[in-house]
């Protein structure tokens, strides 16, 4: 290249800076207009809950896949949701009520006891370990959508409930059936078994709360979840779901709180709806203690959870 050449090429100026389309003002009230928020920050209460609501179709989706599923690589498939608490129930009824005789004071029916309070404590602990496993199994979808995280363990114990619908009719003419054995006290159909449908909608209440709360622990600290089954194994046995707290544990000074403690309170709440025993008629405060207990549990419960919303799949 010659220097006459050198001299012609014109050498680029340097490109004016690029003016601000958006001033922090204007960006602000764009903000504000259409009502946008922050990703990866929790949310405001009342949006959340919003969200929450909207979203009840997926809820309903996903627990009754999960209720589907269930079994699914088995040959009796679905049947097993009733097969396995008949043999829980076997298994306690043999070795509780007739060779340890564990209940036999103050129960009229060992059998249909030890039946309902199996069957009702199953449905409570598969709620709490669905909840607390909601957001690990489904780690893939909290990482990649964006959506209230509290619609995994709603329709986890959703599904739950959905696969105790049958096994509350096997539950009922186990119950009843018993009833009819010589040595086993009888049960009556009568109006009070329809109070068996608040009971246990009350219970699934409390047990979506307390899954709430198992979901979030878990996230955080993830031993706890190998700390739950032994957590709710003391539980059964503190709930009297084989035999009557009242009846061993009043005797304790620290023997009520056992007694109005809420799985046991619920545990009462079914047994006077369908059993004949004395030691269990309808009773108008357990009714509301159940109520209290589900109501705050489930609330309480939900704000626990949504207060670690923005740290679930991101620690």
């Amino acid at each position: 290249m010659t220097i006459d050449e050198a001299s012609s090429v014109t050498v680029p100026r340097p490109p004016e800076p690029i003016e601000r389309v958006f001033s922090a003002d204007s960006l602000a009230v764009a903000v504000d207009r259409n009502d946008l928020e922050q990703i990866g920050v929790r949310p405001r209460l009342g949006a959340y809950v919003r969200d929450t609501w909207a979203y009840r179709s997926l809820i309903h989706v996903m627990a009754v896949s999960k209720a589907e599923a269930e079994n699914q690589n088995t040959y009796l498939g679905q049947v097993w949701s009733l097969i396995s608490p008949m043999i829980n129930a076997l298994v306690y009824v043999l070795i509780f009520g007739f060779l340890l005789r564990i209940g036999r004071e103050g129960i009229e029916n060992t059998i249909a006891f030890i039946v309902v309070g199996v069957f009702m404590f199953r449905f409570f602990e598969r709620s709490v370990m669905a909840g607390s496993h909601s957001l690990g199994k489904n780690m893939s979808l909290v990482r990649s959508v964006q959506f209230p995280r509290a619609v995994l363990p709603m329709a986890g114990v959703l599904a739950e409930l959905a696969m105790l619908g049958p096994a509350l009719i096997v539950m009922c003419v186990i119950s009843y059936l018993s009833g009819l054995l010589p040595m086993a006290g009888r049960i009556t159909i009568d109006g009070y078994w329809l109070l068996l449908i608040p009971a246990v909608l009350l219970l699934w209440l409390f047990s979506t709360g307390c899954a709430f709360i198992a979901a979030r622990l878990v996230a955080v600290t993830p031993d706890i979840d190998n700390l739950l089954p032994h957590f709710l194994r003391i539980l059964m046995y503190a709930s009297g779901v084989i035999f009557s707290v009242e009846r061993y544990l009043s005797q304790f000074s620290w023997g009520w709180i056992m007694e109005y403690q809420p799985v046991a309170v619920y545990l009462y709440l079914v047994r006077s709806s369908i059993l004949d025993e004395p030691a269990y008629p309808p009773d108008a405060f357990m009714w509301l203690l159940g109520v209290a207990w589900a109501v705050v549990v489930a609330v309480v419960g939900f704000l626990y959870f949504w207060a670690g919303e923005e740290r679930y799949g991101r620690d």
